[in-house]
């Protein structure tokens, strides 16, 4: 059985628990010196990870911005930019999305009802692999294991965070509280409702906390629950 990867999720959440807020542009909760830390562990990092829907609503081209940090990983041997992933059920992805034409390798990631659809549509802007009739994250991560990839950073969105943290999956959480209140009920949640280890009660470990600019940063364990 292949190694899974060290699982980092990732997200800058406000006060009030939101990934963003309900209008139609996306709104900005990192600072710059956030961004720029962010930054840092997509290029410590073998591959980043995005739902499909978040592929969709935000249109990234997640990407390592350091040229610098870019060039410290071709001097370590490693591509220049980690495998981005996306993961879908619906396998509903146009191929005019920036996801596809920026940075390194891509991987799609689905179920085989859609796998055939999706390869039809994208060609040969990403390879397109199927773990089966239903999504099980146990063989995403098992399947990114065998491909090498040692730490994985996930960045969404709310779907992907609370599947993976009800799984017990995530080995570390980094999370980052900004200074705003989105207050709109219709807006994304960090996480959603679902049976998370060990219950309400469960404590997780904290690594580490501190600011980041006018940002908060704490990492937990969550693995490491008392």
């Amino acid at each position: 059985m292949a190694v899974r990867p060290y699982v980092v999720l990732s997200a800058a959440v406000s006060i009030d628990g939101h990934l963003d807020d309900a209008n139609s542009g996306r709104l900005l909760l990192s600072s710059a010196e956030d961004f720029d830390r962010v930054d840092q562990v997509r290029a410590d990092s073998d591959a980043i990870l995005i739902g499909a829907n978040t592929v969709r609503r935000d249109n990234p081209r997640l990407l390592v911005n350091s040229a610098e940090r870019r060039a410290r990983r071709l001097s370590e041997g490693k591509p220049e930019y980690p495998l981005k992933v996306t993961v879908t059920a619906s396998g509903v992805l146009s191929p005019d999305l920036k996801f596809w034409h920026h940075g390194g390798d891509k991987l799609v990631v689905t179920v085989d009802g859609a796998m055939r659809s999706i390869q039809t549509t994208l060609g040969d802007l990403a390879e397109v692999i199927s773990v089966g009739p239903e999504l099980d994250w146990h063989l995403v991560l098992e399947e990114l294991g065998r491909r090498g990839v040692d730490q994985l950073m996930v960045e969404g969105g709310g779907t992907i965070h609370t599947q993976l943290m009800a799984a017990d999956l995530v080995d570390e959480l980094h999370l980052a509280l900004a200074p705003l209140l989105v207050g709109q009920p219709d807006a994304a949640r960090f996480l959603g409702a679902a049976t998370y280890p060990g219950g309400p009660n469960a404590r997780m470990r904290v690594l580490d906390a501190r600011t980041v600019g006018d940002i908060v940063l704490v990492r937990y364990a969550p693995k490491e629950r008392h």
